[in-house]
C-alpha cells in the first residue's frame, strides 16, 4: 500500500533504508554494521587458534556433507516403508529423536499449531534463533580470519521462522583459494554442531550444576496439572508434590515417572492381597455383566468409590466382588496370583480391579498426602501431568527454573544439530551448494581439467541432493497432516 503511494512511497523506501529494513510478502529482515568492529575483534583474536578450530570445522563440514545424504537417504526409507506398511496412528512425542527426524519425519516434524504445543513456542523459536545467529556468527568470523570484507548482519522473519544472516563481499570470497572458502562455508554447520554439543554437556551435567540449589534423585516433583486432567481433585495431585511411587514401582525422577506408566500400560493390570475375611465383609451382591470389549462389570455406573474386582478360590476361578477401592488397596500388597499373598497362615487372595480394555488403576503415592487412586488409561496420566526431577532446597527457589533449562537444552540439540544436518546437505541455496563446489575445486581440478564439467558434476550431484532433501520435506508434512 505505502508503495502504490506516489506521496509516500519515496518517504517510506527512504526510511527502510536508513534503518537497513526490508521488506517482501512473507518476508521481513533487519541489516546493520553495528557489529562490525566485534566481528573484526572476533576474526582477529587469536590466528592460530582460528586457523586450528576453522580447520577442524571445515573437515566436520564434508564429513556432514556426506553423512547428511545418508541419512535423509535412510530417513526416506523408512518414511517409505512405514506409509506402504501402516495405516496413520498417534506416536508417542518425544521431543529427542536422530536430529535430522525433527524437521523431516512425519513421526517427529515440529509444525506450530499442528503437533508443537502452544506452551513450547517460545522455546522453538528462541532456539531457532540462537542457532541461526550462532551458524551465522561462524561464517562471519571465519570470512574475516581469510581476510574477507565482512559488510554487515542481520536477522529477518520468513512468515514465523526467524532466522539470520551475513553479508559477505562477493569479489574477495571468489578470489581466495578453495580450502580457504571451504573453512568459511563449513563454519556455520560447525558452529551449529558445537552449539548443540555444548547443550548436551549442559543438561547431562545440569544435577551436578544445580546441585547448590536443587537436589535429585528423591521421586519426582509435580510442577504442573492441566485443568482437564484426571489428576485433578481434593485426592489428586497439586503443584509441588512430590511423587515417589506408581504402584510396585518406585519413581526417582521424570525418567522412572515415564518407564514405570509404559510398563504399567504394556503389561496387565495388577491385584491386591486381601483377606478371605475382609473381602466377605467388604463385598455385597451386585449384578454382573459383560461390556462391548468383553469385560466384566459388577458395580453401578453411578458408584465413584466402589469397583469391580475379579477374584478366584479352589472352587472357582471367576468370581466378582463389587468393592470399596481406597479400602481393598490401602495397606495392600501387590500381587499378580494368590500364591503371592499367602504369608502368617491367614487365608488370602489377590483381587484385580476389572477394568476396560487399557484402563488400569494405579496407586500414586506422594507422602505425606492420602495415595491417589486414579482409574484411566496411564498416557493421559502422561500427558496432563508435568513433573521435574529437581527439588528445591529452599521453598523461595523456582521449581520451575531447572525444567526451563532442561526443556530450552533440548530444543537447542534438536534444532541446533538439524541445522547442521541439514545445511550440510549438498541442495541448492544451502550452505551445502558452496561446501560441494569449493570441494569439487580442491579436490578435482587435476583430474576434470575443465572448469564447466566440473561444474556440470556439481550441478547433478546439487540437483540429486535437492530432490532428496524435497522428497523428504514433502513426505514429513504429509505424515504430520495425515496424523
Amino acid at each position: 500500500v505505502l508503495q502504490s503511494s506516489n506521496s509516500l512511497k519515496a518517504s517510506y523506501e527512504d526510511w527502510l533504508l536508513t534503518y537497513g529494513l526490508s521488506v517482501s510478502p512473507f518476508h521481513m529482515r533487519w541489516q546493520t554494521a553495528l557489529f562490525n568492529r566485534q566481528f573484526y575483534n572476533w576474526g582477529r583474536w587469536k590466528p592460530r587458534f582460528l586457523y586450528l578450530w576453522f580447520s577442524v570445522g571445515m573437515v566436520f563440514g564434508i564429513v556432514a556433507m556426506f553423512g547428511s545424504v545418508i541419512l535423509l537417504g535412510k530417513t526416506l526409507m523408512q518414511t517409505l516403508t512405514q506409509m506402504l506398511t501402516e495405516a496413520p496412528k498417534a506416536q508417542n512425542d518425544r521431543m529427542l529423536q536422530v536430529v535430522v527426524s525433527v524437521l523431516f519425519s512425519g513421526r517427529y516434524l515440529r509444525v506450530p499449531g499442528v503437533n508443537l504445543p502452544v506452551s513450547q513456542l517460545t522455546y522453538f523459536f528462541s532456539a531457532i534463533l540462537i542457532s541461526g545467529v550462532i551458524h551465522e556468527v561462524g561464517h562471519g568470523v571465519a570470512a574475516i580470519r581469510e581476510q574477507v570484507r565482512f559488510n554487515g548482519f542481520g536477522i529477518f522473519i520468513f512468515i514465523v521462522y526467524p532466522g539470520a544472516f551475513v553479508d559477505l563481499f562477493t569479489t574477495h570470497l571468489q578470489l581466495i583459494s578453495p580450502v580457504q572458502q571451504l573453512r568459511i562455508f563449513c563454519a556455520g554447520v560447525w558452529h551449529n554442531f558445537v552449539l548443540g554439543a555444548a547443550s548436551f554437556i549442559v543438561l547431562f551435567l545440569l544435577p551436578a550444576i544445580l546441585f547448590p540449589f536443587y537436589y535429585t534423585g528423591v521421586g519426582a516433583l509435580v510442577t504442573e496439572v492441566a485443568e482437564d486432567s484426571p489428576a485433578n481433585g481434593p485426592r489428586g495431585l497439586f503443584v509441588g508434590d512430590l511423587v515417589t511411587n506408581l504402584q510396585d514401582c518406585p519413581v526417582y525422577s521424570v525418567e522412572d515417572w515415564n518407564s514405570c506408566l509404559g510398563d504399567i500400560s504394556e503389561k496387565s493390570q495388577v491385584g491386591y492381597c486381601i483377606s478371605a475375611a475382609t473381602l466377605q465383609q467388604l463385598s455385597f451382591p451386585a449384578r454382573v455383566y459383560r461390556r462391548l470389549d468383553g469385560t466384566v462389570e459388577c458395580c453401578s455406573n453411578n458408584s465413584l468409590t466402589d469397583i469391580c474386582f475379579s477374584y478366584s478360590n479352589n472352587l472357582d476361578s471367576h468370581l466378582y466382588a463389587c468393592l470399596p477401592a481406597r479400602k481393598v488397596i490401602e495397606a495392600s500388597k501387590v500381587c499378580r496370583t494368590n500364591t503371592d499373598c499367602q504369608k502368617d497362615f491367614v487365608p488370602s487372595l489377590c483381587v484385580t480391579p476389572s477394568l476396560e480394555n487399557q484402563t488400569r488403576l494405579i496407586r500414586v503415592k506422594h507422602p505425606p498426602h492420602i495415595d491417589m487412586l486414579y482409574v484411566g488409561h496411564p498416557m493421559h496420566l502422561q500427558y496432563t501431568v508435568s513433573l521435574s526431577s529437581f527439588v528445591p532446597r529452599q521453598n523461595f527457589l523456582s521449581i520451575d527454573l531447572p525444567v526451563v533449562i532442561e526443556t530450552f537444552c533440548k530444543y537447542l540439540i534438536s534444532l541446533s544439530g538439524a541445522l547442521a544436518v541439514i545445511n550440510a546437505v549438498p541442495c541448492f541455496a544451502l550452505d551445502g551448494q558452496w561446501i560441494l563446489n569449493s570441494f569439487l575445486e580442491a579436490t578435482l581440478s587435476s583430474l576434470i581439467v575443465e572448469k564447466q564439467n566440473r561444474e556440470l558434476v556439481g550441478f547433478l550431484i546439487l540437483l540429486a541432493g535437492s530432490a532428496l532433501l524435497a522428497a523428504n520435506v514433502a513426505l514429513g508434512l504429509w505424515m504430520v497432516t495425515a496424523r
